[in-house]
């Protein structure tokens, strides 16, 4: 060997070690790059803003009922227990009114001064209870006579009558739960059965169940029809979620579950499920954070993403 070739060998010795570790830490870049993505493939990040912004509510697993319901429909009556038809106690003279239909009346508030025809004394005719001033027949100068001067409602709480056809007469029970609902969906509400009638329609062959909700903020207003669901048992069960929770992505369902990356697609396992609960007999956690509602949201996230990847 000369001196050349000595030279020559330990350099290329050495550039061939200086590639061969070069190219290995860019393939462990790569890998490490690739894994990476692979980690953070699936999940979907929103701030909080974005979250607000889109109706997005997070609940957590946890136990709860499924309920084996009767559905049936009805209409929101008032109260009957809570109207007062107010007339005068004495014929006479109507010398003021103080009430127009539409009016809020508070119980002891006076309604009309009447003069008394006989004794000529004015007396004031007030109303017995808390309520709105729904029918009047009463206009100063004229005679009291014996009719009805004004119907005050109390619409604090109201009925609902249910019909119920023959066959599922006899699933209904004083007490049980109703879980009530608004035609167009705006509203929801539970209450309990009340009264049961004790014959039937004979034009309709319906019987008529009545329930007692309450209505404090006046929402449900008399004459709207609504939907109903009489629960007829209730089974515990370990884990549930929202109905509205569940998402069908590639055939398969899904539950959109909260962790530090954001929201992952998890596949469930469903098992009975009611009009608002599903049992989860696979897939999730107790305590585990999903969404609730409005997870539609997320599903056209994903198929935004998976568009974007195609490209």
């Amino acid at each position: 060997m000369n001196i050349n070739d000595a030279i020559k060998t330990p350099l290329i010795n050495a550039i061939f070690t200086f590639t061969f570790c070069f190219m290995s830490a860019i393939a462990l870049a790569e890998n490490d790059h690739g894994a990476k993505e692979e980690h953070d493939e699936g999940h979907i990040e929103l701030t909080q803003e974005q979250i607000k912004h889109a109706g997005i509510s997070l609940s957590q697993v946890r136990s709860g009922n499924i309920r084996e319901t009767l559905p049936v429909y009805g209409v929101v009556t008032s109260n009957a227990e809570r109207v007062q038809s107010v007339s005068a106690r004495f014929d006479g003279v109507i010398r003021s009114v103080n009430k127009k239909i539409g009016d809020h009346v508070r119980k002891g508030e006076t309604l009309v001064t009447v003069e008394a025809n006989e004794s000529l004394n004015n007396y004031s005719v007030a109303s017995s209870l808390n309520g709105i001033v729904t029918q009047r027949n009463a206009n100063i100068g004229e005679q009291t006579a014996d009719r009805v001067l004004f119907v005050i409602e109390d619409f604090s709480t109201v009925w609902v009558d249910l019909s119920l056809f023959p066959k599922d007469v006899d699933k209904a029970l004083l007490g049980q739960t109703v879980r009530i609902e608004h035609e167009n969906h705006s509203i929801s509400g539970e209450g309990k059965i009340i009264y049961i009638a004790p014959s039937g329609n004979s034009n309709n062959q319906v019987t008529t169940v009545r329930v007692l909700i309450q209505n404090t903020d006046n929402r449900w207003k008399p004459g709207h029809f609504i939907n109903a669901e009489i629960t007829l048992s209730e089974i515990a069960a370990p884990l549930v979620v929202s109905n509205e929770a569940v998402q069908l992505i590639e055939g398969e369902k899904v539950v959109f579950v909260k962790g530090e990356e954001g929201f992952e697609p998890r596949p469930v396992n469903l098992g009975r499920t009611d009009g608002e609960l599903s049992e989860v007999l696979s897939g999730l956690k107790f305590d585990e954070v999903y969404v609730a509602k409005n997870s539609f949201v997320l599903k056209s996230e994903m198929g935004k993403e998976d568009a974007e990847h195609g490209h």
